[in-house]
């Protein structure tokens, strides 16, 4: 009788443990001023490297929690540092901050009307991705985890990352920049966690892929050089637009027939093409940029050594001469397997079994990426779309909407694996 009455006292607390503290009071505490947040900065969003109004909001948050301010962290970052009770480990929670150059069509009270600059023209801007909840979420578990220190075997650190969207040309940003001035430093970062929000999956669940989730992304500039004539006479030039489309044929092959996508999806798309300035000249060159897409490393490596073969070749088979330069944009997204089975019981006692689901992966990309290359990492998706609707859009577009009931679940989820992970 004794052995059931200890077993009795004992497993009451090895439950509470198993299932972490109750924070149900602080959730409800922050619920509607996270919606608040997101909605205000939705309202006044701004564009890349520009986020200062932003960016004073969410500091000032953070200070009034008193957490560790730091401001200006590749250009206009802000970082939040947390320091639990007790030593241990180091965990980040990043939140990307920009908006983009998209005119917003919904008919919301909170509608963005903002206008701005991008790249020397005024253009209307709306939080089009969604990153306005992320940033609602995380300062939402900013205030739950600040009201929690001495639940804290560790350090919590807060990132609010600018320019995930891209850098303006001719300036460094995002996640790279981040990395670069020591964001996962001072205190050294163990693991980092991340999510995006999704028009397009239903609110209350949490979508993820262990392993490469999102794609590295590339983009190319090809340019050719042919020789120009009258249109009449082909013959007496080089026609660098049959050479484009040529080289666009071509490029598509090494997809079609080089890359083995039972593997891993690969995308090469061109975006854009221009060349000459009448229908009656065949003009002298033309140029063409484009994206490649990869979610493995020797596919990666593979594409780009058969288009920089390819491209001159192809050129060279119809008298002309042609150059490709490719650059990075982002690696691969990679969730450490490790990570996220650590983390898996933590997301299903909080959104519940049936709505953490796993998912393929996309070739859409984040630079997300440029933390996990330094430190495991796991990203996922979080539903955003209103139950029962029968029609979403995608991001990226100007009717893109977000139902505010799901940034609850996000809050939850972010803190509960940031404790059950440093308190382990």
């Amino acid at each position: 009788m004794k052995r059931f009455l200890l077993i009795g006292l004992i497993l009451p607390g090895f439950l509470a443990s198993a299932q972490g503290p109750n924070l149900t009071k602080d959730y409800n505490a922050v619920a509607e001023k996270v919606i608040e947040w997101r909605r205000d900065i939705h309202e006044n969003p701004e564009l890349s490297n520009r986020e200062f109004k932003t960016a004073e909001k969410i500091a000032a948050h953070l200070k009034s929690l008193g957490i560790e301010v730091q401001t200006g962290v590749a250009h206009t970052g802000v970082i939040g540092i947390l320091k639990g009770k007790k030593s241990g480990k180091t965990i980040a929670l990043r939140a990307d901050i920009d908006a983009l150059p998209v005119l917003e069509r919904n008919d919301l009270p909170f509608k963005s009307t903002v206008k701005a600059d991008y790249n020397g023209e005024e253009v209307p801007v709306m939080h089009a991705c969604g990153h306005d909840t992320h940033v609602a979420i995380l300062m939402g578990v900013a205030e739950v985890l600040s009201k929690n220190k001495d639940k804290i075997n560790g350090t919590v650190k807060f990132i609010f990352q600018p320019a995930e969207e891209g850098p303006p040309p001719g300036e460094e940003g995002g996640a790279l920049l981040m990395v670069k001035e020591g964001v996962l430093k001072n205190p050294d970062v163990d693991a980092i966690f991340g999510l995006h929000i999704n028009s397009q999956t239903p609110v209350g669940v949490i979508r993820y892929k262990s392993g490469g989730t999102m794609a590295a992304a590339q983009s190319f500039t090809i340019k050719v050089m042919g020789k120009q004539s009258h249109g009449s006479q082909p013959w007496s030039g080089v026609d660098p637009i049959l050479i484009s489309a040529k080289i666009i044929d071509g490029l598509q092959t090494i997809i079609s027939r080089e890359t083995k996508l039972t593997q891993e999806a690969a995308v090469i798309t061109v975006g854009k093409i221009t060349s000459g300035v009448r229908f009656n000249i065949i003009p002298e060159s033309a140029e063409m940029i484009g994206t490649i897409r990869t979610l493995d490393q020797g596919m990666k490596a593979h594409i780009n050594r058969r288009m920089q073969e390819m491209v001159p070749a192809i050129a060279k088979a119809y008298n002309g001469d042609a150059t490709i330069e490719i650059r990075d944009a982002t690696e691969i997204t990679y969730n450490e397997p490790a990570l996220v089975e650590q983390m898996l019981p933590t997301m299903k006692r909080v959104a519940g079994e049936a709505n953490v689901q796993t998912q393929n992966a996309v070739t859409g990309a984040e630079d997300f990426s440029y933390y996990q290359k330094e430190v495991p990492g796991f990203f996922f998706f979080l539903g955003g779309m209103e139950a029962g609707t029968t029609e979403s859009f995608p991001h990226h577009t100007p009717d893109f909407r977000i139902d505010d009931s799901g940034l609850q679940l996000g809050v939850k989820t972010l803190t509960e694996m940031s404790l059950d992970y440093l308190n382990k």
